[in-house]
């Protein structure tokens, strides 16, 4: 599973091409806008979005989990898409083989369930942020108070990057962005669209290309 390490206060997080962060020092996992559910409500809505989408992203989930081991899961929000439908069901089977590891749910604008369900799942839910030794986790950062971090993780946006390839064309990435106060993490899922960032002097990001991360600084 090749990955990239990015330092940050003397700590170092891990970031995967599969769209994810360990962070060695807290050996946590963080994720971001896994949107499970998302081809479920589609299908319910009769357009013909394949379970497989679903599928692998879960795959990828369990093969992180059992890669890392981490002691805690963090999700920076939209973790589901939407009311419930087969595919959370799904995810309480998936639970059930690791109902050990603490889950911590930042919420997003797309999770809606109910707080019940969320017990049921054991996952602790979070409004607007959550915070560990001044490193802060909010869904949306334009719209949570960050003063009280030193360094902030947030999601919501989707970020990817647009590259040339070199034949009159441009290609777009998904991407890990790091800014001098706060850092962008891609969607989990497969099953999303990108929001085109532009990094400024001094910020970086980590294009992912298929099973390959590539460092771009600015």
């Amino acid at each position: 599973m090749p990955a990239v390490e990015h330092l940050l206060f003397d700590n170092t997080f891990v970031l995967s091409p599969q769209r994810s962060m360990y962070w060695v020092e807290e050996q946590t996992l963080i994720l971001s806008d896994l949107h499970l559910g998302k081809t479920g409500h589609f299908r319910k809505a009769g357009i013909a979005v394949p379970q497989a989408v679903f599928k692998e992203d879960m795959q990828r989930l369990f093969s992180l989990v059992q890669y890392y081991k981490p002691r805690r899961l963090i999700v920076i929000g939209d973790m589901f898409h939407s009311h419930g439908n087969l595919e959370h069901d799904f995810f309480l089977k998936w639970r059930n083989d690791f109902a050990a590891l603490p889950i911590h749910l930042v919420k997003g604008n797309h999770d809606i369930l109910s707080l019940k369900w969320y017990d049921t799942a054991g996952i602790e839910v979070f409004k607007d942020d959550y915070c560990i030794n001044g490193f802060g986790f909010t869904h949306d950062k334009e719209e949570a108070d960050c003063s009280n971090h030193r360094y902030t993780f947030s999601g919501h946006l989707h970020p990817g990057i647009a590259l040339p390839d070199g034949r009159r064309q441009t290609l777009y990435f998904p991407c890990f962005y790091f800014g001098n106060s706060y850092a962008v993490l891609p969607a989990f899922s497969r099953f999303t669209g990108i929001y085109t960032i532009k990094p400024r002097k001094g910020e970086k990001a980590y294009a992912i290309m298929k099973e390959e991360l590539v460092g771009l600084g600015y």
